[in-house]
């Protein structure tokens, strides 16, 4: 099995794609926190609240609520949750 490697053993390239994936995955955290809590609930599908909580999922929940959380205004509302 391979050791973890330390921050001090990294290289500059590893160090650079770690901060790097950090920050997208903030960002994807706030945009979908942001949208969830700005959207009228008739346009997304199930609960606030708990696709709140699966937006805290790594890069998975974000992803997954923009995929499948939202609906277009007009459309019918379709309970997943």
């Amino acid at each position: 099995m391979r050791k973890q490697k330390d921050w001090s053993e990294m290289t500059q390239i590893e160090k650079t794609g770690f901060v790097v994936l950090g920050i997208l995955q903030i960002a994807l955290l706030a945009v979908a926190q942001w949208d969830i809590h700005n959207r009228p609930e008739e346009e997304i599908r199930g609960n606030k609240w708990i696709w709140t909580a699966i937006a805290f999922v790594n890069f998975v929940g974000p992803i997954a609520y923009f995929l499948f959380g939202r609906s277009s205004p007009g459309k019918r509302r379709v309970t997943l949750l």
